[in-house]
């Protein structure tokens, strides 16, 4: 067991290190700090929910670094949209980290901070795999138009009259400025009032409301978690709720998973992404209900074993598919070297 002094907590070591190793991949592949699970997770685990959600801050800007270099050289980031997104998100952090200092004062932050998580979790999941329910219904051709086919609602934002606007060459998206600075602020209070990165709600943002496709939203949503949690994970140490040991563990494991998360979306494509997500949120809420409930030693177990149940299910899509590359490669040079007179 790992004693933390500032949490006054007792916490095991490993599991913190293959906490953050899961959540790694699954934030590499995702475009998430992956906080979502990790925040009610340190919260079983032990912390209080304060030191929870200022620790994964800390975490996620760290592991946050390793992503954004890793997608930048799969040419996945937008730096214009995450700059201002990220810029925008600070003040947003700000105002998150006021509301969970007034509800720890009057008591009642860990029920309401779960019941949040409970809302926003489920919802945005069953979303997220109705969208890909309906995918499934498509013929082959229909699917193809349908991934290159921006989304009815972010049609619909695009159209809005609401000057000034701005553009983003790397994701060709044209939207009005206040869009983005309301999406912004908002994504960026949710980050801070649920010690989140907030990916799970930036990244549907960016591809349903804003049009990006889904591997460009993933590493965009990296970068400006990288500039929100910077502010986020200063204003928590400053007032005493970031367990830094706790948060160099989980970066240590996190900083391998992220590698291979972020590889893994050059070869899974972009609908496969948002079901296998979805399907990650529900799961996370389903853990923060059996907390709610009391059920901890249940709602522990749920969080870790769908954690690395998702991790492992992304390295063995990775793993099969470079080995069909591979294959198909091998394939091709064998056809040449017969076609050679």
């Amino acid at each position: 067991m790992l004693h933390l002094p500032i949490a006054n907590a007792d916490v095991s070591a490993l599991a913190l290190l293959l906490l953050g190793f899961f959540v790694g991949v699954l934030g590499g592949f995702f475009g998430i700090g992956g906080a979502f699970m990790v925040t009610p997770a340190l919260n079983i685990f032990g912390f209080p929910m304060a030191f929870a959600i200022g620790t994964d801050i800390a975490h996620i800007f760290g592991k946050s670094i390793v992503a954004t270099f890793k997608h930048a050289f799969l040419r996945h980031v937008d730096f214009k949209m995450g700059l201002i997104m990220g810029l925008l998100g600070m003040y947003g952090v700000s105002l998150g980290k006021q509301s969970v200092l007034y509800l720890e004062k009057i008591g009642q932050i860990g029920p309401t901070v779960r019941m949040v998580y409970i809302v926003v979790l489920f919802s945005v999941g069953l979303f997220m795999i109705r969208d890909y329910y309906y995918y499934s219904k498509l013929n082959e051709e229909q699917k193809k138009e349908a991934e290159r086919t921006t989304h009815k609602m972010a049609r619909w934002v695009q159209r809005l009259n609401l000057p000034p606007f701005i553009t983003f060459e790397t994701s060709k998206v044209r939207v009005s400025l206040w869009v983005i600075i309301f999406l912004g602020v908002f994504t960026g209070y949710i980050s801070g009032f649920l010690g989140v990165g907030g990916g799970f709600i930036r990244v549907p943002v960016m591809i349903y409301l804003l049009g990006l496709p889904t591997v460009i939203a993933v590493g965009t949503d990296l970068f400006a978690i990288l500039i929100s949690n910077s502010w986020g994970a200063y204003i928590y140490a400053v007032s005493g709720k970031v367990e830094i040991i706790g948060a160099l563990v989980m970066l240590v494991g996190a900083s391998v998973g992220i590698q291979i998360g972020a590889v893994a979306t050059a070869y899974v494509k972009g609908m496969k992404i948002r079901l296998y997500f979805g399907v990650t949120l529900l799961l996370a809420g389903s853990a923060v209900v059996l907390k709610q409930l009391q059920m901890v030693t249940l709602a522990g177990y749920l969080m870790f074993s769908s954690a690395a149940i998702l991790s492992c299910m992304i390295i063995f899509m990775l793993i099969s598919a470079v080995n069909r590359e591979v294959w198909q490669r091998n394939k091709l040079k064998g056809n040449e070297l017969l076609n050679k007179p």
